[in-house]
């Protein structure tokens, strides 16, 4: 197979990253690696090289740290694309600790356009954005559409990640040789078929899935549920559960798209791009040169239907209760992933059932605690 080209990650170490690593691999790119472990291990290299056959290229790296991370495109010359995965990720956390979420998040960005721009052979990046920035969105923009209004979100982790893509759109308008593909996540959850790596926070779990096959394997005494009195058909949140590894071959795509649009001038000269009607990012989006994907299934789940699903899916009982709502938590939303199918060629395709089985399949290749 053909080498696509040298990709950074960040992050590499971390649920999605690691998943994304292996796709990356496997459509031919040559991939470089970094994390600082920060909520990963370095035994997900080990799950990784039992997966692709050889130890990837790595550097433990803190991309908050300009000069460390300065000395990996020293290194490494011939990156042309990245895809920015090192950010903290959980809602609740973020409301209990701002400001590690807001340095941690834009200055690991910031760091990285720079060094894309200064030092990578090519200024491709794609970047791990979130659902979370469309807030709550109103009845009418249910499924979301990437065209739904931006809403402030009620929670830092949220507001990062809307502050990172005003700062990317920016980018784009200044910099002319940078281009940037955003990807809003809905919910990743699931593991690899191989069981070799999964979803693995340090200490409490922070995202439902993980906290499912905990208390499922005994680890945790109960799940609580939190809210039964959202105004939804059984009360409970509802979400876009996608598999990480769809999720992951989304990236791929994205990647692509980046490295095989044509040239700038020649694209300009073929036609003039006008941004979309009501578009927060009109500049960017003019520009050619600034992509913006949805990533989900399409249909929503609630909180209850999920954990029910996965006694279902896996014939394994554990206890859950009813608690209070969670502080920062949106009602109800899911995708209209339609752009990505339509100009990536994408979709998620694996059954939710298949889904929760590879989660319980990972949970049962750890240790109990």
């Amino acid at each position: 197979m053909k080498n696509k080209g040298l990709i950074l990650i960040t992050g590499a170490t971390g649920y999605i990253g690691s998943h994304t690593v292996i796709e990356l691999i496997n459509a031919g790119y040559d991939v470089v690696g970094v994390d600082n472990f920060y909520n990963s291990t370095a035994k997900v290299l080990d799950g990784i090289k039992k997966i692709v056959g050889f130890n990837i290229k790595f550097e433990e790296v803190d991309c908050s740290d300009y000069k460390a991370f300065e000395k990996v495109f020293v290194k490494y010359p011939n990156i042309v694309g990245a895809i920015h995965f090192a950010a903290c990720k959980a809602v609740g956390e973020s409301i209990e600790k701002p400001l590690l979420y807001y340095r941690n998040n834009i200055v690991s960005l910031l760091n990285l356009i720079d060094l894309m721009n200064k030092k990578a052979k090519q200024a491709n990046i794609v970047f791990s954005s979130s659902c979370t920035v469309y807030g709550q969105p109103s009845k009418k923009y249910l499924p979301i559409p990437e065209t739904a209004p931006l809403v402030k979100s009620p929670s830092p982790y949220g507001k990062s990640k809307q502050m990172a893509e005003d700062i990317l759109s920016d980018s784009v308008v200044a910099f002319p040789e940078l281009k940037v593909c955003a990807l809003r996540y809905f919910n990743p959850i699931g593991a690899h078929p191989t069981a070799y790596i999964g979803e693995l926070p340090n200490g409490v779990p922070m995202n439902l899935v993980p906290f499912i096959t905990q208390t499922a394997a005994g680890i945790r005494d109960h799940l609580n549920v939190f809210g039964d009195d959202y105004n939804t058909p059984d009360g409970s949140c509802i979400r876009d559960y996608i598999y990480v590894v769809d999720l992951a071959k989304a990236h791929v795509k994205a990647l692509d798209k980046l490295l095989g649009e044509e040239p700038e001038a020649k694209k300009a000269a073929a036609k003039k791009i006008v941004a979309a009607k009501n578009s927060p990012y009109p500049a960017a989006e003019a520009s050619g040169r600034w992509f913006v994907y949805n990533l989900g299934t399409g249909k929503g789940l609630s909180v209850l239907q999920l954990v029910k699903g996965f006694i279902k899916a896996t014939g394994v009982k554990f206890n859950y209760v009813i608690a209070p709502r969670r502080k920062g938590d949106v009602e109800q939303v899911w995708a209209d992933p339609s752009k990505a199918k339509k100009e990536l060629g994408w979709k998620a395709a694996t059954p939710i059932a298949e889904v929760l089985k590879s989660a319980w399949k990972w949970q049962q290749t750890l240790p109990k605690k």
